[in-house]
């Protein structure tokens, strides 16, 4: 049941999301604006409407409509995507690096698992959500550097051209510098060849800011997950370097990546993938949390956790707009509990100890 559940999850989120990030003429919705996505796009006229079934009327839709007319069955598909490509991709992360840096401390010992265990302890005493927050403000800073360049250039042109054009003002200049260069005189085009020569333009598009933010969750969460998959790895390690196979296949020479990938790894598979199942849920709700608190997935994108911290104003004494909080956290919801059952359902049944397989 909770595989079902996860496989329809996955083909509404992941599979749609070529059609929910795409772009259309009309931005995919009536009264959208030309080329918005169709998870951004929406009809103002529609706004806060109701599902279809709860009495919201055509304009509504299946799960009913935000604030600004957009769509929240689309929102939620595009934001269920999200979040779960954060998370599988989290989760990815996190159990590669736990696998290689707890089997290098297990399998070396000595100074080399005292130095690595102890970075372990360090940065179990660091609080993620300061990690998070530290990550964001550096790439913020990188982001803004590209504004800044442009607001540089853009004030470097409108005085080169003040002095080369004696009489103008400053709306008059950027009025000249903000045309075309075929109906541009010659001596704005040839402030901006001085320009260019002087500051290269750097350019940034919205989709390139969006990479930037996901990547930054992506490493944050996936940068601290890992410390309990190295512990756990480190102790299967150990116990594995014990055993005869691999004592003998130090006796013939083999190298310490022939003993890994032949004789510690196939028996660290099962520890792998339950820890990797559990790992998935755990890195979602880490980024719906942070998106919660506004320093994950940065609007207009939407993730589950985005959503439902708009939608939690909606409910107020005056007129509760539940339908805007319930579904994110329903979706939310159901995708957690599905991952951990699927976790445990594993862990019985790869655990050789378990009575029940």
């Amino acid at each position: 049941m909770s595989l079902g559940a996860l496989v329809i999850l996955f083909c509404l989120c992941i599979l749609t999301l070529p059609y929910t990030l795409s772009t259309g003429p009309s931005g995919g919705s009536a009264g959208g604006s030309a080329g918005m996505p169709l998870y951004a796009a929406g009809n103002p006229a529609a706004e806060r409407m109701p599902p279809v079934w709860a009495g919201g009327g055509a304009g509504g839709g299946v799960l009913g409509t935000d604030m600004l007319g957009r769509s929240l069955a689309v929102r939620c598909m595009a934001g269920g995507g999200v979040s779960l490509a954060v998370g599988l991709s989290a989760a990815l992360l996190s159990v590669v690096i736990g696998t290689v840096w707890g089997a290098a401390a297990g399998y070396l010992g000595g100074a080399v698992d005292s130095v690595l265990m102890r970075i372990v302890d360090i940065l179990y005493g660091l609080p993620y959500v300061l990690l998070v927050v530290l990550l964001a403000v550096a790439s913020d800073a990188v982001t803004d550097e590209y504004v800044s360049r442009q607001r540089e250039r853009a004030a470097w042109e409108r005085t080169t051209l003040l002095v080369a054009m004696p009489g103008l003002t400053q709306p008059e200049a950027a009025a000249l510098l903000a045309r075309p260069a075929k109906e541009s005189p010659a001596e704005v085009n040839q402030v901006r060849a001085e320009a260019t020569a002087f500051l290269p333009p750097r350019r940034l598009s919205e989709r390139a800011r969006m990479v930037i933010n996901l990547t930054t969750l992506l490493v944050a969460i996936g940068g601290v997950s890992w410390l309990t998959m190295a512990r756990v790895i480190r102790g299967q390690v150990m116990s594995l370097k014990a055993r005869p196979f691999v004592e003998a296949a130090v006796a013939v020479g083999a190298s310490p990546a022939r003993i890994f990938y032949k004789h510690l790894l196939p028996n660290l598979t099962g520890t792998i993938i339950v820890y990797a199942t559990l790992a998935v849920p755990q890195a979602i709700l880490q980024e719906s949390f942070l998106s919660f608190l506004g320093v994950g997935v940065q609007p207009p994108l939407p993730s589950w956790g985005t959503l439902s911290s708009d939608g939690l104003p909606e409910l107020n004494p005056y007129k509760s707009n539940w339908w805007l909080l319930l579904f994110p956290c329903l979706l939310l919801s159901i995708t957690l509990l599905a991952l951990n059952f699927l976790g445990e359902g594993l862990r019985r049944w790869l655990d050789p100890a378990s009575a029940e397989r």
